[in-house]
């Protein structure tokens, strides 16, 4: 088969590796449908995070199973399923108290972005949809592999409810989908930090009711303004950057909390949070927890997070993708195989 494998910065390449097999009795080994490049990704190809050698990359997918091991029960050949970003066995104590991301026995995947995949803990890992799916939900399904349900913990985290003010720090896929799942968990003030008209359009179909454009001091003072002057009962930090959970620190009210899924790069200004008496929680998000609800909603049609892909692209054209994405001409790239 082929996969993407990321050489050093800038250097992404699809190239011919070995097919993945069933190696453990709990194994599955799938056929790629669709695979993306991450925000996270970026980290990697812009140099900021290390490449020591040659590596396969990519963590999101959804795909045909073709085989499983002797001990997976929950689905089948044939099957079309979704998983989360890394794989987790959902029995051990640790999944048993909703944090699968941090299984006991998880762990990531040999590179998602190619057209096979060996998925560990299939059985803990993987939800099949109740039938072949349509064309035209694939994208959505392909995003409850990582950005909707890194969206939905991030309002989670936070503590999104019925009546809340919310602030996303974030105009990419996951900050999208933090509108998104804002607006699902019943947010009636949805502020969104975009300077991109593209991404404020998306954004507001998801649900923002105002858009900020500005950073800083100016930011901040908008969204005092829609706030009672007091800042936004959560905000959800989507980025990653020093300066991106600076700004989420000052926009959370006193008493408020940080849903933070952002891969943090940089200081967090802890001392602000403590006289302030802001809370932060959030990190990787647990999938398999939010997984059954997201897709029974997208089955369903009544969220269609997969907007957030704006460019779609052959699994072989990766380089494009990564390129794309690095240079902000796509929000995400879809890749189908």
């Amino acid at each position: 088969m082929r996969g993407a494998i990321i050489h050093g910065p800038g250097d992404v390449r699809f190239e011919e590796r070995a097919d993945p097999t069933v190696v453990e009795p709990t194994d599955a080994v799938i056929r790629t449908v669709a695979a993306c490049v991450c925000g996270s990704d970026l980290w990697r190809y812009r140099g900021i995070a290390q490449v020591k050698r040659p590596t396969p990359i990519g963590h999101e997918y959804v795909g045909v199973v073709e085989q499983i091991g002797a001990a997976v029960t929950t689905v089948k050949p044939g099957d079309f399923v979704v998983g989360g970003f890394l794989h987790s066995d959902n029995t051990c104590a640790v999944c048993r108290k909703g944090m699968q991301a941090n299984c006991l026995h998880g762990g990531g995947y040999d590179g998602c972005q190619a057209e096979k995949i060996r998925i560990p803990n299939a059985d803990g890992t993987l939800l099949a949809t109740p039938g072949e799916p349509d064309a035209d939900l694939i994208p959505s399904l392909l995003s409850l592999s990582d950005v909707m349900c890194t969206g939905w913990h991030a309002a989670v985290s936070a503590g999104v409810g019925p009546g809340s003010s919310v602030v996303v720090v974030g105009d990419g896929a996951v900050g999208l989908s933090g509108v998104l799942a804002s607006a699902q968990l019943g947010a009636t003030t949805i502020i969104a930090m975009s300077r991109h008209e593209s991404r404020q359009l998306v954004a507001k179909e998801f649900g923002a009711t105002h858009v900020v454009a500005e950073r800083g001091a100016e930011g901040l003072s908008q969204v005092l303004e829609l706030t009672d002057g007091i800042g936004a009962d959560a905000v959800l930090e989507c980025v990653g950057t020093e300066d991106a959970r600076a700004q989420s620190v000052e926009l959370v009210r006193p008493g408020g909390t940080i849903g933070l899924v952002g891969v943090p790069h940089g200081d967090l200004p802890t001392d602000t949070l403590f006289w302030g008496n802001k809370g932060i929680r959030g990190g990787i998000a647990p999938v398999r927890a939010y997984l059954p609800h997201l897709l029974d909603l997208v089955w369903r049609r009544e969220i269609d997070p997969g907007k957030v892909f704006d460019l779609t692209l052959p699994l072989s054209d990766v380089a494009e993708a990564y390129r794309a994405m690095d240079e902000r001409r796509a929000i995400k790239v879809l890749l189908q195989n």
